[in-house]
């Protein structure tokens, strides 16, 4: 799918990024991430949402879009200098709120163990919720009995990522010990994590040329390595990839 963002309607206040509320030439409205976001995120981003989907997760429509230089060169206030032109990742505005304690046991036990292996996984540790708070990084859609949407990974692939922070702080981590020692869940899982890396190429293939470098002129390489992150991600096949911190 192509995609052209004709108009940004605002800028979010949510999330770290604070991405910007856009309009693209199909008429749907997105949420966009661009420079504020950096070229090591958006990568994460885009892989993960890739290998979130062939997961089967229920993760918010997406689409690599296209900003024009002329919607950036039109603004002489500076208010979009962290969006960008060029090549930027789209997520598409649901129906739904932020996720909210109330609603977690309103999650079925499959769902929430889905993304609590998947976020082990690729190693983000941005979807956190306590009883004090937190940023989940999730969405409940309260119609129709309630249904989850999946978002934001531009912090996946975290080269500081902390499991004994991961087991304590998660939104789902309650749901930890009983899967971590669940034998047949377990294998049961290593064939899933197996088949969505089936999209790997592909998805490496997609990644736009411009996001391998942090400048436009292209002339400063970004310190992201593809082949570190597959090695992660094939921890999955080892047992160790089970062990929690002591």
């Amino acid at each position: 799918m192509n995609l052209t963002i004709v108009e940004v309607l605002e800028r979010s206040v949510q999330g770290r990024t604070e991405p910007y509320v856009c309009r693209g030439d199909d008429g749907e409205v997105y949420f966009v991430k661009g420079h504020s976001a950096t070229r090591s995120g958006l990568i994460a981003e885009w892989l993960c949402a890739q290998l979130a989907e062939r997961l089967g997760l229920p993760i918010a429509p997406y689409v690599i879009a296209t900003v024009p230089d002329e919607l950036i060169e039109a603004d002489t206030t500076g208010w979009l200098r962290d969006l960008g032109s060029g090549e930027v990742f789209a997520s598409r505005r649901v129906n739904a709120v932020e996720l909210m304690d109330v609603h977690r046991e309103l999650v079925s036990e499959k769902l929430r163990r889905d993304v609590l292996v998947f976020d082990w996984w690729v190693h983000n540790a941005d979807r956190n919720l306590t009883a004090t708070g937190g940023n989940p990084n999730l969405l409940w859609n309260p119609q129709n009995d309630g249904s989850l949407v999946v978002i934001d990974h531009n912090l996946a692939f975290d080269p500081v990522f902390s499991p004994r922070d991961f087991v304590q702080l998660h939104v789902f981590a309650e749901d930890i010990p009983l899967l971590f020692s669940d034998f047949l869940a377990k294998d049961a899982y290593v064939e899933r994590l197996g088949a969505a890396l089936g999209i790997w190429a592909e998805a490496c293939g997609n990644i736009p040329e411009a996001w391998y470098f942090v400048d436009p002129e292209r002339t400063i390489p970004l310190d992201f390595s593809l082949t570190d992150t597959r090695t992660l991600l094939d921890r999955a096949f080892d047992e160790t990839f089970w062990l929690l911190p002591p």
